[in-house]
């Protein structure tokens, strides 16, 4: 399906951005780890970044329609480059990746608002697909190219490269990775110069915290009261919490059974995200709309072999069992997205809906993290934590198949009464 030269200007500056976040991300670890940080500081990485998520779903979107989102995506891409100028400068890392993170929560509303005042509603379904395909690539390129930026061969070579007469300031493997990073994000703001401005314009919205609040609230007591919107929004808050977790319970596990340095343990989080991408693809095939709760039994066959991690010692079966767990969280994840957005966008504005989705999935992923944290600070070993994690994930999804379940038996029994009447 043919899009016009903005989309692709959209898609090439939210791809870019993305790259940097996650390159960031392993190079932020890297740095806590030359700090001597204690262990369960790594975690609290991800949790800066998405406090901001959660702190200011009320107040983005609003931001968002406040001005052409071509110009809020640049002004927020500008936030994260001063995310990662401050931690070149010194500033602790968990302070730096959190200030990123504030770009991000402001920035993830207009990629997706663009996309309905740029393009007619029959291309939507296909856009969202270019957005998650970009996005999970950019995740693997981006963990994969900041692990190789602290490998010690690229960095020395990186720090080789001399500017006549400069003091550059560079004199650190870290400095060199983060120099390229912010490189990147200022590529990203080229392109987002160069997207049109689709001359949408709101109508002034509630600037005002309690009304943006209260209207906040409201949607998200709409969507949680909805039969087929809390089971959806159940499963992709479930998902993107323990997806958060995951991400570095692979590292903890490749440095503890796999005996992987960091810049190789990256690669396997890549290995993961290429499963994801392999599951979406299929799901986004062969699942449609009406069957997409079908897919829930995959979550606990997930959760089961998450627990088969333990028992691996070689790279060669962590592999193929990456993939396969990424591919099986991949085909749940999209058809439940689907169909979350399909209700939003009936129940509420699709904007709305996203913010309640973004704030759910991040309270998700903060709550998450700090249960992971704890278990690091207990010394729990990385085994311990993925059997509790795999154990969690099944039971969870049990939970909410049997609710589901009684949502139907509930709905069936009523069109009964209703048939009696008549």
């Amino acid at each position: 399906m043919r899009m016009n030269r903005g989309f692709y200007t959209i898609m090439a500056a939210q791809f870019f951005s993305s790259l940097a976040d996650n390159a960031l991300l392993i190079v932020a670890i890297a740095v806590l780890a030359m700090m001597k940080s204690p262990d369960w500081m790594t975690p609290l990485l991800k949790l800066f970044f998405v406090l901001s998520y959660v702190l200011l779903a009320a107040f983005v979107g609003a931001f968002a329609d406040s001005m052409p989102k071509g110009k809020v995506m640049f002004v927020t891409n500008l936030v994260k480059i001063v995310g990662c100028a401050i931690m070149f400068f010194g500033a602790h890392p968990l302070l730096a990746y959190g200030v990123v993170g504030l770009g991000a929560a402001a920035y993830s509303p207009a990629k997706y608002g663009i996309l309905t005042e740029l393009l007619p509603p029959e291309k939507l379904v296909a856009a969202n697909g270019w957005i998650e395909g970009l996005t999970v690539t950019s995740i693997i390129l981006g963990t994969v190219m900041g692990g190789a930026l602290i490998n010690p061969h690229v960095s020395a070579r990186l720090l080789a490269i001399d500017v006549p007469m400069i003091d550059t300031g560079i004199n650190t493997p870290a400095e060199a990775a983060m120099s390229v990073i912010i490189g990147i994000y200022l590529l990203a703001a080229l392109f987002n110069l160069h997207i049109p401005d689709t001359g949408a314009r709101y109508n002034h919205q509630a600037h005002t915290p309690s009304k943006l609040i209260a209207d906040f609230a409201n949607c998200f007591h709409v969507l949680w009261k909805d039969k087929l919107g809390q089971i959806s929004l159940a499963v992709t808050t479930l998902f993107w919490g323990a997806g958060a977790v995951l991400q570095f319970i692979v590292l903890a596990w490749a440095e503890q059974s796999l005996n992987m340095p960091l810049d190789q343990a990256a690669i396997l989080q890549g290995i993961f995200a290429v499963g994801v991408a392999i599951g979406a693809i299929a799901a986004a095939q062969f699942v449609p709309l009406r069957k997409s709760l079908s897919v829930m039994p995959l979550a606990i066959a997930m959760g089961v072999l998450v627990m088969a991690m333990t028992l691996v010692k070689s790279v060669w079966i962590a592999y193929p069992l990456l993939i396969t767990i990424g591919a099986l969280s991949g085909f749940f994840v999209v058809p439940m997205n689907a169909l979350l957005q399909h209700r939003g966008h009936i129940l509420m504005s699709a904007g709305h809906s996203i913010a309640v989705q973004n704030f759910n999935e991040n309270l998700s992923v903060l709550t998450m993290l700090a249960l992971y944290v704890l278990m690091i600070k207990a010394h729990f070993t990385a085994n311990m934590v993925i059997v509790i994690f795999g154990l969690f994930v099944a039971s969870t999804m049990l939970l909410v198949m049997r609710w589901h379940a009684a949502n139907q038996r509930q709905h069936d029994s009523l069109a009964l009464i209703g048939d009696h009447k008549h």
